[in-house]
């Protein structure tokens, strides 16, 4: 499978999907770090993508998110945006409402 089709597959799984250097348990940049802990605050339940460990993702996800930077986080399939738009929303509570309106995925 193609790194467009897995990106493509883990965001059809998972409704909040954070692509980021490192895990939230062992992150391996500041700004993964700062993105991870803005939305454990608001308690969302998310899956995480160590791109580090896969180089293919890691070079396809910029052109597929047209974001050429990580961390980079979705929402039911839809690009949000990068640490500093995450740490936004988190400050104005819009990230707490957009995680506690994610539906389920069947």
């Amino acid at each position: 499978m193609n790194a467009n089709k897995r990106i493509e597959a883990v965001l059809a799984k998972h409704p909040i999907v954070l692509f980021m250097k490192g895990t939230p348990q062992f992150p391996m940049c500041r700004f993964s770090s700062r993105a991870a802990e803005a939305l454990e605050s608001t308690g969302a339940t998310f899956h995480a993508v160590n791109i580090l460990a896969d180089p293919q993702v890691r070079a396809a996800l910029p052109h597929y998110a047209n974001w050429p930077t990580f961390p980079q986080l979705f929402i039911q399939g839809e690009l949000i945006g990068g640490c500093d738009i995450i740490e936004d929303l988190k400050a104005s509570g819009e990230l707490a409402r957009m995680a506690s309106e994610v539906k389920p995925v069947d």
